[in-house]
C-alpha cells in the first residue's frame, strides 16, 4: 500500500476525523465504531505496516502515547482495558498502517473478567481454527 492510499497517513488528507492528541511519533483517534464507544487507536505518524517496523525512538514514545489513550478513556470510567495489535490480514488487520487498539472494559460488560482470547475459544475451552 502506498502512503497516498493509506487512510491513516495524515499527510495525504484522507483521515476522516481529527486526532484527539498527538506527539512527534504518534497520534490517537477515538473509535467511530458504535460497538466500541470506549476505544481509541494509537497510530504512528510514520507509515509502517506492523509494530515490528517501529523504531527504538518510536517505542520510547509509546508510554506517553498510552498515557494519552488512557486519559482519553477516563470519561468512560473503565474498570480495565484490553490492548492489542492486529498484524497481517489473517489476524484481522484491515488497514496496512499499524495501529494499537486500546479498549475500555467494565466489570458488568460482556466477557467481563475474560481476556482477549475468549472470542477465539469454543464453549468447551478448545481453540477455534476457523
Amino acid at each position: 500500500m502506498s502512503t497516498s492510499d493509506c487512510r491513516f497517513c495524515r499527510a495525504n488528507g484522507q483521515l476522516g476525523d481529527a486526532p484527539r492528541s498527538a506527539s512527534s511519533s504518534f497520534y490517537m483517534l477515538m473509535s467511530r465504531d458504535p460497538e466500541l464507544p470506549g476505544a481509541v487507536m494509537v497510530i504512528p505518524e510514520r507509515h509502517v505496516e506492523t509494530p515490528f517496523d517501529l523504531t527504538p525512538a518510536e517505542w520510547a514514545e509509546m508510554p506517553d502515547a498510552l498515557a494519552a489513550a488512557r486519559a482519553a478513556l477516563t470519561e468512560f470510567d473503565p474498570d480495565g482495558y484490553t490492548m492489542g495489535w492486529n498484524v497481517g490480514a489473517v489476524a484481522g488487520q484491515t488497514v496496512g498502517h499499524v495501529h494499537l487498539h486500546v479498549i475500555a472494559r467494565w466489570k458488568e460488560g460482556p466477557h467481563a473478567g475474560m481476556g482477549l482470547r475468549v472470542p477465539l475459544k469454543h464453549p468447551d475451552g478448545s481453540w477455534t481454527r476457523s
